[in-house]
Order: structure tokens, then C-alpha cells, then sequence
């Protein structure tokens, strides 16, 4: 069955996007006919990271399903800073930083909805909330919101009272005050869109209830929230995370082949969760998947697919055909079929240098240039490692008695030197 035939509740289901419900037969019920759904994006960041397309996947997910996505920047509420998940308070960024981070957040959103409906269903919508929140005044603020809720009902939500009970940390008045800016947001999007439902992550519970109930409390109307799991792998890591930090969005930040590489390293105890979260693949494929890493885990299959299905999603099909024949260029040990900018890619983690092509038509024993580039400390060592079969030029083995010579330069301009398994140095040919 299509996702088009399906009610959106069990699509999202089936794929792990829903943790908690405020009325599972209420939001099912509702979800019966096309409604407006809203999720949140503060700018903290000029780029969003692979965290942040669970919420934006539950998005495309419910478009497809026939539903209107709207996403909603925070251009207020990035100006405060959210509490939940948070053990200390955040540093406030300025204006222009928000201002900045929020045109980042918003052409990203812009990629990954349809705003337009050219593909048969409602078009998507993008708010800020500093359009509803900015002219507000105090006095309006404390008379029209502030008086609906009691300091004993905030203090009593999970994101408060765990900040409230660190005598340390403690927290502000500004972020105490968050919880009533998204619930203002939730009443605003009811009024302006009509939207009765919100999703957010397993920490937003109890922003989202507090909407709910500031829209019952104002107009006497049901709203509906949902929450999907803070994703971790299967080691307690949190997801987007690795030794370089998160894996964001904006190849600027994380280059498609970091990105890439990322999920064709996913552990095999992750791989079918990650499938199910990041691709739209049909579950049935995704189970054929899930047999395949049960009967032949070494060949990898079911992360090389979430690798490419991924990359496509993010940075385009065109550039997972990419990612994917530099890997296996890589791994085969051809590198004459890597452009210079994969090689660049690939090798980043390494140090480069330039050299003159004078250098390589001067020619002499491999082991000089190995000393020469600063593969090895000297002459010496590279002579041992030679007779060790430890030293590789363009992932060839390079024998004692090898002469530099312009053929080991690679199409692209490069030539990889390599020590032992994994130290690469990059070297740039330049000049006639």
C-alpha cells in the first residue's frame, strides 16, 4: 500500500517516528483527511545536521501522505533559547547571527519541501515566528498569554523541573519563559493555518502540551501533538555526532564524502533503523535489506544503500553516483578515476602539498621523495619500510628499487603517497 493510501499515523509508525501521542484515536481520526502539521526549526546554527532530517523526513512523509507540512523558523525563539534537553543555559546570540542563521535554515527547507504542489499534493509552508511575536508588548504578553499558565504548571513540566532541581545551573527567566513562546507559536499557527497538530522531538513533549492546552484555554478547541525518539546509535552515541563533531547538511561544513562515508560505516545494529528513518525505500525492501546484513554483513549492502538512498535525499542522485564510484575507485585501488576535488575529499584528513613537475621529471629513487615530502622523517626510514613493502605511491606497492617518474601522476594532477594502512599524504603536481 502506498503511503498515498495510508493513514500517515501508520506510516510514521511503521518507520519509528512516533515515541509519544497526546490521543492516538483523536490524531488517527484527524489524520483521515488532509490537516496542516507543524514542526520547529530554531536557528542555532547556519546549517542544520543529520539530526535534524528526522524532523524534516516526518515532513516530507506527511506531504506525501496528503498532508500540508509546515515548517517553522525560529526567529523569535532563537532568539532566547531552548531549555529542553539542556543541563546549562545557552549563550543568546545576536540578532545578525540569527538573522544569518535563519536564511541558512530556511533555503535548506525550502530544498526538501514542496512549496509549490507541483508534486500533487498540498503545498508546504514556511513561517517565522518572529512575524506574530515581535510587536507584542510586554503588558499584552503578561494579560494575554502569561495569565493562562501557572509557575507551579511550567515548573512541573520535565525540560523545567530538571533545571529547576540543579542548584548550580538553576535556570533564567528567559529560557523559563520558552515553554509560552512555542505554545504562543502552536496557538498562532491554529489561528493563522489551522493547524491542530504539532511534532517535535521526545524533549518538545512538554512545549507541545503546553500549546495544546493554550489553544483549549483561548478557544475551546482540541489540538494534537506528537513526538518522535532523540535518535542514538546502538552505543549510546548521540546521532549526528562523530570524532569531528556533527555531520551537517551544508557541504561547506561536512563534505559529501564525509557525509557519505558516514552511513556507509553505520554499525550493522543501526543500519535498518537508519534505513527506515532516512530513505523512503518501501519497508518490504528495507526487510530484504534487513536479511541480507543477518546472512552476509561483510559485503555491506544495507549501508552502501542507505549511503547512496541518503546522499540522493540531501545532496542529490547526481552526487551519490559520485560519492559511490569514488568509494569503490577507492577501495579497488584505482585513483586514477578520482577527480581532483574527490581526491581532495577523500584525503582530507591527511596533509598535501604542491610539487613542481620539474621535481618528478628530475626523477631519482622513490625512497628521496618519500623523505622529501615528510611521508617519512628520513632517507633511512624510508629504505626500511620499502624492504617492509610498507610504503605505496597511488596505492601501489612501491619496491626498493621503483624510480619517480611521471607516470605515477595521476589523470586528476595528484599522486597519493601512502605509509602503512591508513597515513596519506596528498601531493599536488603543478607546472610543466
Amino acid at each position: 500500500m502506498s503511503e498515498e493510501r495510508k493513514n500517515a499515523l501508520d506510516v510514521l509508525r511503521e518507520r519509528g517516528f512516533v515515541e509519544q501521542v497526546t490521543d492516538e484515536e483523536g490524531i488517527r481520526r484527524l489524520l483521515e483527511t488532509p490537516q496542516s502539521i507543524y514542526i520547529g526549526f530554531d536557528p542555532t546554527a547556519d546549517s542544520l545536521h543529520i539530526g535534524s532530517m528526522i524532523p524534516i523526513l516526518v515532513l516530507m512523509h506527511l506531504q506525501r501522505c496528503g498532508h500540508r507540512a509546515i515548517g517553522l523558523v525560529g526567529g523569535a525563539t532563537g532568539m532566547i533559547g531552548d531549555p529542553s534537553g539542556k543541563s546549562e543555559e545557552r549563550v543568546l546570540q545576536s540578532d545578525e547571527r540569527v538573522g544569518s542563521n535563519l536564511t541558512g535554515i530556511r533555503a535548506q527547507l525550502e530544498k526538501f519541501l514542496d512549496l509549490t504542489g507541483e508534486s500533487g499534493n498540498p503545498p508546504a509552508v514556511i513561517r517565522d515566528n518572529a512575524d506574530w511575536t515581535k510587536d507584542i508588548t510586554m503588558l499584552e504578553w503578561l494579560r494575554d498569554i502569561g495569565k493562562l499558565f501557572t509557575v507551579n504548571y511550567m515548573v512541573a513540566k520535565e525540560s523545567i523541573r530538571r533545571r529547576f532541581e540543579d542548584r548550580e545551573q538553576g535556570i533564567s527567566f528567559t529560557e523559563f519563559s520558552y515553554m509560552l513562546l512555542q505554545a504562543h507559536d502552536f496557538y498562532q499557527l491554529f489561528v493563522q493555518e489551522g493547524c491542530r497538530i504539532q511534532m517535535g522531538g521526545r524533549d518538545q513533549w512538554g512545549n507541545i502540551t503546553a500549546g495544546i492546552d493554550l489553544i483549549r484555554r483561548k478557544t475551546g478547541e482540541q489540538a494534537y501533538g506528537l513526538t518522535a525518539p532523540l535518535l542514538e546509535s546502538s552505543t549510546g552515541q548521540k546521532f549526528g555526532k562523530s570524532e569531528k563533531g556533527a555531520i551537517f547538511l551544508d557541504e561547506a561544513r561536512t563534505s559529501i564524502w564525509d557525509f557519505y562515508q558516514y552511513f556507509v560505516r553505520a554499525e550493522d545494529a543501526d543500519v535498518i533503523k537508519y534505513l527506515k528513518y532516512f530513505t523512503f525505500l518501501p519497508m518490504e525492501e528495507i526487510a530484504d535489506l534487513e536479511k541480507e546484513v543477518q546472512e552476509h554483513p561483510e559485503r555491506r549492502t544495507a549501508q552502501k544503500r542507505l549511503a547512496w538512498e541518503f546522499t540522493a535525499i540531501v545532496h542529490g542522485a547526481d552526487q551519490a553516483d559520485r560519492m559511490e564510484k569514488g568509494a569503490e575507485a577507492l577501495y579497488s585501488g584505482n585513483l586514477g578515476e578520482l577527480d581532483k576535488e574527490l581526491l581532495r575529499e577523500v584525503f582530507s584528513d591527511g596533509p598535501s602539498l604542491g610539487i613542481p613537475m620539474s621535481r618528478i621529471k628530475e626523477g631519482g629513487p622513490c625512497a628521496e621523495f618519500f623523505a622529501e615530502t615528510g611521508v617519512v622523517k628520513s632517507k633511512g626510514e624510508a629504505k626500511r619500510l620499502l624492504k617492509q613493502g610498507a610504503l605505496y605511491i597511488n596505492n601501489v606497492r612501491v619496491n626498493e628499487s621503483d624510480l619517480l617518474s611521471e607516470a605515477m601522476i595521476l589523470p586528476s594532477g595528484m599522486i597519493v603517497l601512502r605509509k602503512g594502512k591508513r597515513e596519506y599524504m596528498l601531493a599536488e603536481v603543478s607546472g610543466e
